[in-house]
């Protein structure tokens, strides 16, 4: 087979790409998240689970669900698992945000088409049946899409059967709620024209990346320490289901004063307390005195983010705040989150490895 695509939407802190389970295909809204593994979506009966819009998947309506044994490498593959009633394999996953999911694993189809319009059925697919689920989930989520290097990520069962183990994806401006994206498995999702490749690793199940240094325009440059906590191989994890970028300590304080060096506008407070550095704009004259900010990744890959990929608009009673959408790390890994991947086609070549990034617009690509 040559290559899978799906629709990609933006969400208010997430992008949501659509997936088709079981026979016949049930379509819903699933978190794109290269931070994590496991595909799952909200089932039937599901008493405890986060309200949602859509309707909950029915595994008694699929022919093709099949509940996995605790015995099975699938079920060993999960990095919290257990027995469960009649030897299905249960699984308990903790994000990083605090979010939670208990349920069970099976296997199941999942229908994509090609790019050329013709559908594509991966059979066997291990598939996580959430009875349980709370965090900060919005309401048109129905269910996760991880698409880390894990075994039982989504990229890692249906990639080794395209012509390239290769994915991309491009993510519209989360202000174009009406527009879409998408992302493509295979050769024809190869990232094309000017571009910057750096090397990635394999860590976890995340890609990791090694940032060196970060650029402020009209101001100075920020080094980033080479190592990071739970990281080996790089110091930065590439993360599409997280929205903010977070830098250690140390990082976030230098890269804040350079910002606060070039911009002439008042300070403000984030209305949520969580972002370090914010300004009042009043207007888009205020907006061009944001600077661009370029991310300086190993083997010469400098990502050049515009204001718009940076900052973010944060709105409350005093009006509009523009937040520089960067938080401390802490004792956790970096991680180079969403909002920074506006309007970038980025590839990720599974063979080489390397992650590629060029500038685009999301919307026509």
């Amino acid at each position: 087979m040559s290559d899978a695509v799906s629709r990609v939407v933006p969400d208010t802190a997430e992008y949501l790409m659509e997936l088709r389970v079981g026979t016949p295909p049930f379509s819903f809204l699933a978190v794109a998240d290269t931070g994590s593994d496991l595909i799952w979506a909200n089932c039937v009966p599901c008493t405890n689970c986060y309200s949602q819009t859509a309707p909950l998947f029915d595994p008694r309506n699929s022919s093709s669900y099949r509940t996995e044994h605790c015995d099975s490498n699938l079920c060993k593959a999960l990095s919290r698992s257990a027995c469960g009633a009649g030897s299905s394999c249960e699984y308990h996953y903790a994000y990083q945000d605090g979010s939670k999911i208990d349920g069970v694993l099976a296997t199941e189809d999942l229908t994509f088409y090609s790019s050329a319009g013709s559908p594509l059925v991966f059979s066997n697919i291990a598939f996580g049946c959430n009875y349980q689920s709370s965090g900060s989930f919005s309401s048109r989520t129905a269910g996760l899409a991880g698409l880390g290097g894990g075994t039982v990520s989504l990229v890692s069962q249906i990639v080794p059967s395209l012509d390239k183990s290769y994915f991309s994806y491009c993510l519209v401006p989360k202000s174009d709620t009406q527009s879409s994206s998408k992302v493509i498995f295979g050769s024809t999702g190869v990232v094309a024209g000017i571009k910057v490749t750096t090397p990635m690793t394999v860590e976890h199940s995340h890609f990791v990346l090694r940032l060196e240094e970060i650029i402020v325009d009209g101001a100075g440059s920020v080094p980033v320490p080479p190592s990071a906590p739970g990281l080996t191989t790089g110091n930065i994890i590439i993360d599409s289901g997280t929205t903010l970028n977070y830098l250690p300590a140390g990082v976030l304080s230098s890269l804040v004063q350079e910002v606060s060096r070039v911009v002439s506008l008042p300070k403000a407070t984030d209305p949520e307390g969580v972002m370090p550095l914010c300004f009042t704009v009043t207007g888009e004259a205020d907006k061009r005195k944001l600077p661009f900010i370029t991310f300086k990744f190993a083997g010469e890959a400098s990502v050049r983010l515009s204001p718009m990929s940076i900052f973010m608009d944060e709105f409350s009673f005093t009006g509009v705040a523009a937040c520089l959408a960067v938080v401390n790390s802490g004792s956790g890994p970096p991680l180079f989150g969403n909002v920074a991947q506006q309007n970038l086609h980025v590839g990720y070549d599974l063979d080489i490895p390397a992650v590629s990034f060029a500038s685009a617009d999301c919307t026509k690509l």
